[in-house]
């Protein structure tokens, strides 16, 4: 069977095609395909240099930029994996991806290495390689605070251009993405060269597909798969043209659609309803802009009915980090007709809706949703555990409650691991739980989120104190938290009850909870 080979001869390939077409823009400075290769090549041999052989990880933890690519690309040609880092986490997250990954080289941006002073002694990094942030002109004498740290401008000035030229399979991984776990350690989805390759395929399948000529604006963080690969990584398969944000201001969103005459979007809903409340929207040229896809979270009709009355295709679409995360499209026809489903999966990607003994339940019935394709991840790194509950009978076990209209479109209508989103990043009641209880005043609790008009959903701490606690506020919540999880992680609301009601099994009735915390 003909093997697709590894993800790093795309760019060997776009050179070949698309040699003078620009792939990249980033702060006024283009990179065409041949000059984004001759980089990769330079990065893969410094690599090889310090050590990466295939297998091994390189972890990152930048801003949006073209290095993050560089530095994908770079382990795709050489067989080492990458390892994304939000850098939105505490120092003592990022250290638990480092350790449990097992990265030795980490390529990171000056401003952020404040994370990393802390705890990268505690870790078997190696090699740390820096880069400024914002971008500069001059970089090579640039000071940082991490010992021995390299500059990653003057190590690729030293390497050769030349392909590195080794064997590397489509089945061989490519990167580890962590995703939080209900356990409240995060998993890292083991994604392979095949994996991101479907993932692409599928895309191109959809009539909505991007096209050669398409410019793309990628504003969501690059470290989270859909910033990555719902649109970027396909658009540079396709030989099309990829603008870069490194952060999200709605109105630089509007004025860089206007300049490069962007045709693809792609924003979480909170970013959407931030984009629709620029003042003097109207005077902004849109019209470059062909698709508008959503992602993240269900999308309020308000926001897609905004964007179609002013002649906007809005889609929606459905995936996850395990699946690369292409799973389901809701059209631009359907947005409104079919408000509130995920849409229907792509052509490669089956789905069905089963019981607990992995029956198919009947259309309208609530099930879990599990899934197949070739975008499916290989599992989970270094987590027997968690494969064992999530690929059984062939079928990858989302963890999702989702039921199935007549026609053939899937709701979502609730998580089986209580995973909330707030602009579309994912946050897991447990690993928030375990760090409240280790509060002093804390004797039980429970997190679960509730609606909010920007972020989509925010924590809220359901809280029951101990005897003779006093009193407990959310500042005194917030501060406890601070340093242990990430920012949007900490609960923005607080309630304190007598007890957490609980079903005969002794499990918190969360739903209960939601309902009277939205209705009180």
């Amino acid at each position: 069977m003909l093997d697709l080979g590894g993800i790093g001869q795309w760019m060997t390939r776009r050179t070949e095609l698309s040699s003078d077409k620009v792939a990249l823009i980033f702060h006024g400075r283009a990179l065409t395909y041949a000059q984004f290769n001759r980089r990769i090549n330079r990065l893969a041999h410094a690599l090889m240099k310090r050590g990466v052989r295939k297998g091994d990880r390189v972890a990152c933890l930048l801003h949006n930029c073209p290095e993050f690519l560089e530095t994908l690309f770079a382990c795709a040609k050489i067989g080492a994996m990458l390892v994304p880092i939000n850098y939105r986490l505490s120092p003592e997250e990022v250290k638990f991806i480092l350790q449990d990954s097992g990265s030795h080289v980490v390529i990171y941006h000056t401003t952020l290495s404040g994370l990393l002073k802390p705890i990268i002694h505690d870790t078997e990094v190696l090699h740390k390689i820096y880069l400024p942030f914002p971008p500069q002109e001059a970089v090579a004498d640039l000071s940082n605070d991490l010992p021995a740290a390299e500059s990653y401008e003057v190590i690729l000035q030293s390497e050769g251009e030349r392909e590195p030229s080794l064997p590397v399979s489509e089945h061989d991984p490519l990167l580890i993405m962590y995703t939080s776990g209900t356990t409240g350690l995060p998993k890292g989805a083991l994604l392979t060269h095949r994996n991101i390759t479907w993932n692409a395929i599928n895309s191109f399948l959809n009539k909505d597909s991007i096209q050669s000529d398409d410019v793309i604006l990628t504003v969501a963080p690059l470290f989270h798969i859909g910033g990555l690969s719902i649109h970027t990584l396909p658009a540079l398969y396709k030989g099309a043209t990829v603008v870069l944000l490194d952060k999200f201001d709605p109105q630089v969103v509007l004025e860089t659609v206007q300049e490069y005459k962007v045709s693809v979007l792609f924003l979480v809903p909170a970013m959407w309803q931030a984009l629709m409340k620029v003042p003097d929207f109207s005077r902004y040229n849109l019209s470059s802009l062909r698709d508008l896809v959503s992602g993240g979270a269900p999308c309020p009709l308000t926001v897609i009915q905004f964007f179609q009355e002013r002649g906007f295709r809005f889609l929606e679409g459905f995936g996850m980090t395990e699946t690369a995360p292409g799973v389901m499209i809701l059209t631009s026809e359907d947005a409104v007709r079919k408000n509130g489903s995920v849409g229907r999966p792509l052509m490669h990607v089956r789905a069905r809706i089963v019981d607990e003994e992995d029956r198919d339940v009947p259309p309208g019935e609530v099930g879990e949703l599990v899934l197949q394709g070739p975008n499916i991840c290989a599992g989970y790194w270094h987590r027997p555990e968690a494969n064992e509950e999530a690929f059984r009978n062939g079928w990858f076990h989302t963890g999702d409650l989702a039921r199935q209209d007549e026609e053939g479109y899937f709701y979502i209508v609730d998580r089986k691991k209580d995973m909330l989103i707030s602009g579309g990043e994912n946050i897991y009641s447990t690993e928030v739980e375990q760090v409240l209880f280790r509060h002093p005043k804390v004797a039980d609790v429970a997190v679960i989120g509730i609606p909010d008009e920007k972020w989509g959903e925010v924590p809220a701490a359901i809280v029951v104190l101990k005897p003779g606690a006093g009193q407990l506020t959310i500042e005194e919540l917030a501060a406890h938290c601070e340093g242990k999880l990430a920012r949007y992680k900490i609960p923005k609301i607080l309630r304190i009850i007598e007890d957490l009601p609980r079903n005969a099994t002794g499990k918190v009735l969360k739903r209960k909870l939601r309902e009277e915390l939205r209705t009180g």
